[in-house]
């Protein structure tokens, strides 16, 4: 139908189902280029090596970029790396922190990366440290994680697009962990523009005054000192003490086959050398800190890590196992009382994983482990088939994280995997004493549809509900309703954002929806 292709156009859609919350084996380079006066301003003993010590902890800024996707986050990284210097100015810079092929690929983020930046502003230098972040929601869980580590984020809204429903999920993650938030308008300069209007959308949605929102062109490089300067300016220092034992928050991490697992860190107290024996609270493992570093993008070694600052750690994990999202880093001989952590992502799809040929297994096997390094929002379970043998059921936030996920397994590892179709969780009720001791408990979770019960013996199964956030255009409004309650949908709530857009909320059941809803 004509009206469903230009819904295409307009329709954002997320799914809400609670918080769904490479390093180069060769040598480490050193900043180049025009970056060299840094080396001056930061030189340590060590030729090769970058001293922070004479950066105090009142000059650091921890923030991240958040944003719909398709709102400019990766241009608006790719300028910030050109204003400070890190990467140079001529050349095509596009995507310099999407390191993965499939990022390349599909242009966009689906890794959160790191990068420290150097600014001088009002005769002080600045240690920036930015987390560019995923915009769809598959990929939710990855920014979720990155605002643990800041205490700022930049909320990009297109100009064109305006308000979307990522726009608002990940501004209410940021508000709810009692971040500062800097709004931006991007693409100011195409000619469908509408600034002023999503200022409205904004001021409307976010309760955010017009006057503190940042116009800029990503692209064209307008207004990229404005964001900078307002980052130093609004965003506070990282909390910490030099003076406290050392505690460190391991927010993220991935694998290199020469030197093992290699961990993203925040230091939150205290400071960390090469050469100190580490202790892992999740584990109990104590490790020795072989290499430590920020990411300029590429990796820089640096001699300690203070309170405040983000970096990379090496202390010879050579397991994918040893390494905890969240997990709390400390003086062995130092204990401390472990962070928080992470609240685990709850997976909202379902798909068998089997090897091509069964002798591909310990392979297959080896490279799910150490993918999941990278992708701690994956969860992994045993699985078997007549027809195809041993394999895994995984689960993942969506449809599209699915699909990144195997791609990853073929271009990084070198695997061929056959994924069976998507599915959701069902919760089951058994009755019978025997049966229920059979299923060792009264309610189980099933992953398979071919693992259901017989139906003689099931006294409920409960399917999983989202609570789905829609944003279009009025006359769209009543063929998305008759859409949703098509697909068994109930609508909760409803507001116009603009004088033409409205938001409503529906609730529906997850398998109406995750296959072709939108």
């Amino acid at each position: 139908m004509v009206w469903r292709e230009k819904l295409v156009k307009f329709l954002m859609f997320k799914l809400i189902a609670g918080p769904i919350a490479r390093l180069k084996s060769s040598n480490i380079p050193i900043l180049n280029g025009q970056h060299k006066h840094l080396l001056r301003s930061f030189h340590s003993s060590t030729k090769d090596k970058l001293d922070l010590s004479s950066i105090p902890q009142d000059k650091i800024r921890n923030f991240s970029i958040i944003a719909h996707v398709d709102h400019g986050k990766s241009t608006l990284a790719d300028r910030l790396l050109e204003t400070t210097g890190v990467i140079s100015r001529e050349g095509k810079n596009e995507q310099v922190l999407d390191k993965l092929q499939v990022e390349r690929e599909r242009g966009i983020t689906v890794k959160a990366q790191t990068a420290s930046l150097f600014y001088d502003y009002s005769g002080a230098t600045y240690l920036l440290n930015l987390i560019d972040t995923p915009g769809h929601v598959d990929f939710h869980y990855e920014v979720s994680r990155s605002l643990a580590a800041c205490q700022g984020v930049i909320l990009l809204v297109d100009a064109n697009q305006g308000v979307q429903a990522q726009t608002v999920a990940n501004f209410f993650l940021a508000f709810e962990a009692d971040l500062t938030i800097i709004p931006v308008l991007n693409k100011i300069d195409l000619k469908l523009a509408r600034p002023d209007l999503v200022k409205k959308q904004i001021e409307n949605l976010f309760d955010i005054s017009s006057s503190d929102i940042l116009k800029i062109s990503a692209k064209n490089g307008i207004g990229i000192d404005d964001v900078l300067q307002s980052v130093i300016e609004k965003i506070a220092p990282p909390p910490g003490s030099m003076d406290k034992p050392l505690k460190m928050l391991l927010f993220d991490s991935w694998y290199d086959q020469h030197r093992g697992a290699i961990a993203n860190i925040l230091v939150k107290d205290g400071t960390v050398s090469k050469g100190d024996i580490v202790k892992s609270a999740h584990s109990g493992k104590s490790y020795q800190v072989q290499e430590l570093g920020i990411m300029h993008p590429d990796p820089v070694v640096v001699p300690q890590l203070y309170p405040g600052q983000v970096g990379y750690i090496i202390c010879n994990m050579r397991s994918a196992t040893e390494i905890q999202i969240g997990d709390t880093l400390y003086h062995e001989k130092n204990p401390v009382k472990p962070l928080p952590g992470f609240k685990p992502a709850k997976p909202m799809v379902y798909a068998g994983v089997f090897p091509n040929d069964q002798s591909e297994y310990p392979a297959l096997k080896s490279a799910i482990e150490r993918l999941t390094l990278n992708d701690s929002s994956v969860s992994i379970h045993p699985d078997s088939s007549v027809a195809l043998g041993q394999g895994w059921r995984l689960g993942f936030l969506g449809l599209l994280h699915m699909d990144v996920f195997n791609q990853r397994l073929e271009q990084e590892h070198n695997t061929s995997v056959v994924m069976t179709a998507p599915n959701v969780p069902y919760k089951v009720k058994i009755i019978g004493t025997k049966n229920i001791k059979s299923y060792q408990g009264e309610e189980i979770t099933i992953l398979n549809p071919c693992q259901l019960p017989n139906a003689s013996i099931i006294a409920e199964i409960e399917e999983p509900l989202v609570l789905g956030t829609i944003i279009t255009p009025d006359e769209y409004l009543s063929r998305i309703i008759k859409l949703c309650l098509e697909r068994r949908g109930e609508q909760v709530d409803q507001s116009y954002i603009d004088d033409t857009r409205i938001m409503f909320k529906v609730i529906l059941p997850l398998n109406e929806i995750i296959v072709d809803f939108f």
